[in-house]
């Protein structure tokens, strides 16, 4: 069995995120997490896990996946980074490069494990990366990659990385600590911002480069796919149900 979804299960998944997006009262520019994830699962017919693991939905002993959405200017967190060791890792790197390094590799190691711990946890073969991404012109962009399995666990390689504390920022508010940055040393961007001095958050900052090229729409009801059928992208609908009209359909089917 394989991560990635047949051209029939994506258009699913584009006509049930086309019809959540006509309820009224919710957000216009975005679908919650936890929604698309249930979305996920219907389509595939698999476990919605209610844990903390890297998995979201899974079909237990054969493959599982990471599902994200976002706006696409909004950063991807990885997830709350509680590296073991944290105070005297960050006191290291406040020394010395190597400190910095040795802190960065912890870092990638988390990342790693807790993606084996599921394909182990769960039996997995492998594991896919389901993300949504919504633009202000009113398109959804979704696509499907492999990222991890039992034959290559790591997600990241630690030797692709360079790692140093950026300035402390201050806003009219409050002063924004220092994080540790991960910079990718094929391409020179930040690949990682790890807020280890406040709530661990760890932002994937080049997720972006995951990112696969599909030409959008230019009218609503049509969907473009990518030439691999790894990708797709579609227009919500401007115009939401009434509310008047969706209380009379929820009473007419109970």
């Amino acid at each position: 069995m394989t991560v990635y979804s047949t051209k029939e299960q994506l258009e699913k998944i584009a006509h049930y995120l086309i019809a959540y997006m006509r309820i009224p009262y919710f957000q216009d520019d975005t679908v919650p997490g936890k929604i698309m994830e249930k979305i996920f699962s219907l389509v595939h017919d698999a476990e919605l896990l209610d844990t903390y693991d890297y998995v979201d939905v899974c079909i237990k002993n054969k493959v599982g996946w990471q599902i994200k959405s976002t706006k696409n200017t909004t950063p991807v967190t990885w997830k709350r980074a509680k590296i073991a060791n944290a105070n005297e890792l960050i006191k290291k790197s406040e020394e010395s490069e190597a400190g910095c390094q040795q802190l960065g590799n912890a870092i990638i190691d988390f990342c790693n494990d807790h993606a084996k711990e599921s394909l182990a946890t769960y039996n997995l073969s492998e594991i896919g990366y389901s993300r949504l991404i919504m633009f202000p012109d009113n398109t959804a962009v979704y696509f499907e990659r492999l990222i991890a399995s039992k034959d290559n666990p790591d997600i990241f390689d630690k030797n692709d990385f360079v790692w140093h504390w950026s300035n402390p920022k201050k806003t009219v508010k409050k002063e924004q600590l220092s994080a540790l940055h991960g910079v990718n040393v094929k391409t020179g961007k930040k690949a990682f911002a790890w807020h280890g001095r406040g709530e661990n958050q760890l932002h994937f900052s080049s997720e972006n480069d995951w990112w696969i090229e599909v030409k959008k729409p230019t009218e609503f009801g049509k969907i473009e796919f990518s030439q691999d059928f790894h990708a797709m992208a579609f227009k919500l609908p401007e115009e939401k149900v009434s509310w008047d009209d969706l209380v009379s359909f929820l009473n007419r089917s109970s």
